[in-house]
C-alpha cells in the first residue's frame, strides 16, 4: 500500500483475499512493498513477526508536494508533472548533489523503521517528458547513485520498472519490481538479466477492464510460473487485495 498506513488487521491490506474479499487458497504473503513515510516501526516490526519481509516504497525520481519533507525540494529540480499521480513532478536527477542528501535522509527513515529494502520509484525520467533534457546515460548514473546509497547504508534495493536499462542495472540491483511485462511483452529481458544472475522478479499485471488492462490469469500466470517469477494481478488502483499466480 502507498496511499495510507498498512492495516494489519485488514485482510484486503494484508494480501490475505482477493479484491472481491473472497479468501486465497494459497499462503500468505512473505513480502510487503509499503509506504516509507505512512508506515510505523512498530508495523515493520509486526510484519517481521510474522516471518515477512518489508520493503519501503520510496518516490526517487518524482517530486510530491505533499510529503514532510517537500520544502527540501528547490524549484532548479522540479519539471513538468509526472501525470501519473497528483501532485507529482519529475525531479532533475542530473543535481544528485542536490538530491543526494534529500534521498539518503529518506533511506535513513526507511532504516531506522527496521525496513529491509528499498523500492525507489519513478526512475525512468529519462524515457519520459519530464521538463529535463535528460539522458539515457544520466539516467544510468542516477539510478547506480541511488543503488549505492542504500547498499552503503546495509539494505537490499529493486530495480522499479526501466526494463530497457535493465540490461545495465542488474548488476547494481538485487531483485526488480516490473508492471505489466506480460501485457507489453518485455518480460524476457528480464529472465535474461535478473533471472539469470539468481535475482528475484517481482510482477504484477493489472485488472483495469476500462483501459483495457490485461485481466485473463491465464494470459500470463502459466509463463510466470514456469519462469520463476513472483508474479500476481491486481486492481490498477491498488486498494487492496491480489490474485496470485501461485
Amino acid at each position: 500500500m502507498i496511499d495510507h498506513p498498512l492495516d494489519l488487521n485488514d485482510p484486503k491490506d494484508m494480501g490475505l483475499v482477493d479484491p472481491t474479499g473472497a479468501p486465497i487458497d494459497t499462503p500468505p504473503p512473505t513480502v510487503y512493498d509499503i509506504d516509507w513515510e505512512f508506515t510505523t516501526a512498530e508495523t515493520v516490526a509486526a510484519l517481521h513477526a510474522r516471518g515477512a519481509k518489508v520493503i519501503c516504497y520510496v518516490d526517487v525520481g518524482a517530486f510530491e508536494d505533499y510529503r514532510p519533507d517537500a520544502g527540501d525540494f528547490p524549484d532548479s529540480v522540479k519539471g513538468k508533472p509526472d501525470y501519473h499521480w497528483e501532485g507529482s513532478f519529475w525531479l532533475d536527477i542530473r543535481q544528485i548533489d542536490v538530491l543526494g542528501p534529500i534521498m539518503e535522509a529518506r533511506f535513513q527513515v526507511c532504516k531506522d523503521k527496521g525496513f529491509d529494502a528499498i523500492e525507489p520509484d519513478e526512475v525512468d525520467g529519462y524515457a519520459n517528458d519530464s521538463g529535463f533534457p535528460l539522458t539515457y546515460e544520466d539516467q544510468i548514473a542516477y539510478n547506480r547513485f541511488i543503488a549505492d546509497l542504500a547498499h552503503g547504508m546495509g539494505m537490499s534495493v529493486g530495480l522499479k520498472g526501466d526494463i530497457e536499462q535493465a540490461e545495465d542495472l542488474w548488476p547494481h540491483f538485487d531483485w526488480t519490481l516490473n508492471e505489466q511485462c506480460f501485457e507489453y511483452d518485455e518480460c524476457e529481458i528480464l529472465v535474461d538479466t535478473f533471472l539469470a544472475n539468481g535475482k528475484a522478479v517481482f510482477e504484477v499485471e493489472y485488472d483495469d477492464p476500462f483501459s483495457g488492462h490485461m485481466t485473463d490469469r491465464s494470459l500470463f500466470c502459466e509463463q510466470a510460473n514456469a519462469w520463476g517469477f513472483n508474479s500476481m494481478e491486481m486492481p490498477l488502483d491498488l486498494d487492496g487485495g491480489r490474485w496470485p499466480c501461485r
